[in-house]
């Protein structure tokens, strides 16, 4: 029972460097020089306590796992790891005095580590079926070359010898099981770094459609206001609309400004507004072109109603559920615009059409992306503003019925 033990401890000391490489080292040292030198001490400590803690048959007989972290030390981390670990293998050795043994530990060294280090380049190159063969067939090697100088220097008995062939082929095995599980562990950290580049590039892709999406309404907008500049009856309202087009090109920096920035710590620039005030410059904004479309806007503003939120994003978000509101209705009709304050906390902005509505699945799948309606549409405008709403610490609710319309409910705290 006290050799099984034994052998378990060195098994243990085998799969600790693994578990430290794979749980720490690949995520937190960049530098793959520092993670070889971090990697080859750990090698190192594991050789020590594999020769400090050996499993005992009898009184001469001795046997322990040193050749599979010198193995996995040249292996995988190169010429140097090799050296290195030989040499720490050695001045243990004789740490514990001249002897037998010492000789024997040299002699098996001198024969077998040119060799591992021959195969260095191959296995380095090679695919995980080869590496595990070669790995195997270097233990199985070495353990040999050990197993004859041990006799020659000891002299061969049959009590030894079958010790010796123990120990050759639970090394092998042992060998076989580690590479194995090493090269299927380096499997998935590459896979999930691909996903990871996958991922990378989806997101990517999704912000580009966005900002395409988002940048788009301001430019429509501040399109129309340059054309009613250019009729010859012009109204009285010309540096009113000037205004308002520069406002929206303000809008659209701002835009880019906050995709330009995504994925850097947030600021919180949010501050306390005029729900009202705010709601009126919305509509000021899409006035011309829901007249474009035959739309009439009714609104009803509560005042002094206030809020903590960005304006920006705060008319980003309203400006996509109006226009969207808008194009429901390819006739014409009304759209209901209106703020109130409710009697638990919050201030209830309710959009109201007599558009084409959505059926239950459509509603569920509102605010998904990619997901629209429209023939041109991304889904993303309305994803983006569900998600402006969430920021805000709010909440959005929809209703709708097929051909009867649509309401959005915004729900934004109150603040005194």
């Amino acid at each position: 029972m006290s050799i099984i033990k034994d052998f378990l401890f060195q098994l243990t000391l085998m799969v600790i460097p693994i578990f430290i490489y794979f749980t720490f080292l690949t995520e937190r040292v960049k530098s793959s020089r520092n993670r070889t030198v971090l990697m080859t001490i750990l090698w190192g400590i594991s050789i020590i306590f594999c020769m400090s803690f050996p499993v005992n048959f009898g009184h001469n007989a001795r046997v322990e796992l040193r050749i599979i972290p010198l193995l996995f030390g040249s292996l995988y981390s190169g010429f140097w790891s090799g050296i290195f670990l030989s040499a720490l293998i050695i001045l243990y050795r004789l740490y514990f005095g001249i002897s037998i043994g010492f000789y024997n530990t040299v002699l098996v060294l001198l024969f077998s580590l040119p060799v591992i280090l021959f195969f260095q380049k191959s296995f380095a190159s090679s695919k995980k079926e080869k590496r595990v063969k070669i790995a195997v067939g270097l233990s199985f090697y070495y353990c040999l070359i050990g197993l004859t100088f041990s006799g020659i220097l000891r002299g061969f008995s049959i009590e030894y010898l079958k010790v010796q062939v123990i120990h050759l082929f639970f090394v092998a095995v042992v060998t076989w099981f580690f590479t194995t599980l090493n090269e299927t562990i380096r499997e998935i950290h590459q896979l999930r770094f691909e996903m990871q580049n996958s991922e990378k590039l989806r997101v990517i892709s999704e912000l580009t459609s966005v900002f395409a999406h988002e940048i788009r309404n301001p430019m429509q907008v501040t399109r129309g206001f340059l054309q009613l500049l250019n009729e010859p009856d012009l109204p009285n309202k010309k540096k009113e609309y000037i205004q308002m087009s520069i406002d929206e090109l303000d809008r659209a920096n701002e835009i880019i400004n906050d995709f330009l920035s995504f994925g850097k710590p947030s600021i919180n620039n949010h501050e306390r507004i005029d729900v009202g005030y705010q709601l009126q410059r919305v509509v000021n904004i899409i006035q011309s072109y829901s007249l474009n479309h035959n739309v009439e806007i009714k609104t009803d503003f509560l005042n002094n109603c206030w809020i903590y939120a960005n304006p920006q994003k705060l008319h980003q978000s309203l400006i996509n559920i109006l226009k969207n509101a808008v194009e429901s209705m390819p006739n014409g009709g009304i759209v209901w615009f209106s703020c109130t304050s409710t009697d638990d906390g919050y201030i209830k902005i309710t959009i109201k059409d007599q558009g084409i509505g959505m059926t239950k699945k459509q509603l569920d799948q509102l605010g998904s992306p990619f997901y629209s309606l429209k023939e041109s549409g991304t889904g993303l405008g309305m994803m983006v503003s569900f998600q402006i709403v969430r920021s805000f610490k709010g909440k959005v609710e929809v209703n709708s019925e097929k051909d009867r319309g649509t309401e959005f409910i915004i729900l934004l705290p109150q603040v005194v």
